[in-house]
This record gives structure tokens, C-alpha cells and sequence, in this order.
């Protein structure tokens, strides 16, 4: 049940309900339409027709706009580093995917989350604000409400910075700098991503962290999401990330591509709190920087 009390501007004595939910809350069209058919909608404990009403600074909006989940709770282990009513980061480990699929529907982050729901009396839905491949390691942002999602995609008001450590085969030249190529399909594949002039945007800034001559510990930070961003901006600059050999990657040290999203930096979308979280390497990165 998502719970709001209304501020309004010392100007305004009323307001109706969607614009004072479009303007303060940054939700979107769809969740307007659902909240306003949801049945649940009331002020101050009264349910009322969300389309007809307005609110005063100190009402109380509740509703719940659930909606029915085709993902199953399971007690599956779950690292959460931050939560509150709100939002909740987890540090997903490598081999696991982020949201079922049709071939795959059982022991994802999204049955582990969802089964935390369950055990502390939640009902929310599977909100993911981004996503990780399934061998990326590393923190995941998870809304509990979908408008909450929204203000944090690139659509909202809000942003987040994302940044990872990844080891790389030789050294970048520069040892700091931002690649700025825009990554296409790379038909006929449905997966592979590539660099090409028709392609979309895609800039990614790195930075070296540590390096031997042979192998480099790099940490990256996305100034946009495509998918296989880093893997492919790095397999362009010639050194791809260990262990991942759809783009060129050698196996011998790792058998999954050494990336991990390390930190999330944001500026809470409700709160307005600074929030910073980082998590550790996993054991098999570490394992190699430690020999670096």
C-alpha cells in the first residue's frame, strides 16, 4: 500500500489529485490510469474516485495498484546492502539472472526478492530500475513501486550513476579517458552488440585502477546503459574483459567476464538522502587483482 502526505505550495489551498501526483510524485500516465482504476484510491481513509478528487496540504493518499506477479517467491540467499519502504539494493552474485524467463523461471533475483516480500509481510511487485547479465556481479536497484521505478529511469526526473570494475586484458591507452562510439546489433545475432556509426549513443568513462603490463584492473562508469556496453567498448579499444569470449575474451584465467557493478550513487527520488553503496569483489576477481 503506498502511503503519501500531501505538501502543497504556500499558493495553492487545493489541488486535483493528478496533478499533485504528476508534479510531486513523477508518476507517469500508465500508473495515473491504474491507480485512478484501482479501486483502492483514498484520502484520509476515505476511498474516493481518484478522477473527481483534490487534495489540501496534511491530507493522507493511500493506494495499491498490485499487480498480479507471474514471478514465484523462493527462498533463495539474498545480499541486501541498503532498504527501506521505498527502494532496496542487492549485491547479485555471478550466474544468476535478474528476471525470469520463459526457459528459466525459477531461482532468479526476482523470486529471491520477491520471497523477502513475502517473509516481512510486503506485497509489492518485482520493480527492477536496471539490469545486470547473468555472469555481472554486483549491485542491483530495485523499486518497491512502480512510480518510484519510474523516477529513477531514464524517463523520470531522477538519475544514478553506475560504475564497475572490470579486469581487462593489456593496458588502455590513455590510462584514463571516455570512449564514445555508438553500439548496433551485430546481425543476424539476436545478442551480440558491436560499434557502428548507426548505432545508438553509448559513452562510457574508465579510469586504471592497477596494472602489471599483461592484465589491468579498470574501474568504468556509464554515462549510458546499452546492452553489453562495457564488453563492447572494451573489446573495441582491444582489450576485452577476461573470461568473456563472445567478445574475444581469454578463458584461461576465468569462465565468466570479469565485471563487476561495484557502486551505486544516487540522490533518493522520495528522501532526497545521498545514497552511496558500494560492494566488495567477489572471490574470483579478487583472487586475481590480489596477484596483480
Amino acid at each position: 500500500m503506498t502511503r503519501i502526505t500531501v505538501t502543497l505550495d504556500n499558493a495553492l489551498t487545493t489541488m486535483p489529485v493528478k496533478a499533485f501526483l504528476k508534479a510531486q510524485q513523477g508518476i507517469s500516465n500508465t500508473i495515473w490510469k491504474r491507480i485512478k482504476n484501482s479501486g483502492t484510491f483514498a484520502i484520509n481513509g476515505e476511498i474516493c474516485i481518484a478522477a473527481r478528487a483534490t487534495v489540501k496540504t496534511g491530507d493522507i493518499i493511500t493506494y495499491d495498484i498490485l499487480r498480479p506477479s507471474d514471478v514465484i517467491p523462493e527462498d533463495i540467499p539474498l545480499e541486501v546492502l541498503y532498504e527501506d519502504e521505498y527502494l532496496l539494493i542487492v549485491n547479485k552474485p555471478a550466474g544468476q539472472l535478474v528476471h525470469p524467463v520463459p526457459k528459466e523461471n525459477s531461482g532468479t533475483l526476482g523470486n529471491a526478492v520477491l520471497h523477502r516480500y513475502l517473509k516481512h509481510g510486503e506485497t509489492h511487485a518485482f520493480h527492477p530500475v536496471h539490469r545486470l547479465d547473468r555472469d555481472t556481479s554486483g549491485l542491483v536497484l530495485i523499486a518497491k513501486e512502480p512510480q518510484v521505478q519510474y523516477l529513477l529511469s531514464p524517463k523520470g526526473a531522477k538519475k544514478f550513476t553506475r560504475q564497475y570494475l572490470a579486469l581487462i586484458a593489456g593496458t588502455l591507452s590513455p590510462a584514463a579517458g571516455t570512449v564514445d562510439a555508438p553500439i548496433a546489433r551485430a546481425l543476424p545475432s539476436i545478442i551480440l552488440r558491436k560499434v557502428s556509426p548507426e548505432g545508438k549513443p553509448a559513452r562510457t568513462h574508465y579510469r586504471t585502477v592497477k596494472s602489471n603490463g599483461e592484465l589491468s584492473l579498470i574501474e568504468l562508469t556509464l554515462e549510458t546503459g546499452r546492452t553489453h556496453q562495457i564488453r563492447v567498448h572494451m573489446a573495441h579499444l582491444g582489450c576485452p574483459l577476461l573470461g568473456d569470449d563472445l567478445y574475444g575474451g581469454s578463458l584461461d584465467l576465468l569462465q565468466r567476464q570479469a565485471l563487476h557493478a561495484y557502486r551505486l550513487h544516487f540522490i533518493h527520488p522520495i528522501t532526497g538522502e545521498n545514497i552511496d553503496i558500494e560492494a566488495p569483489l567477489p572471490p574470483d576477481l579478487h583472487r586475481i587483482v590480489s596477484s596483480l
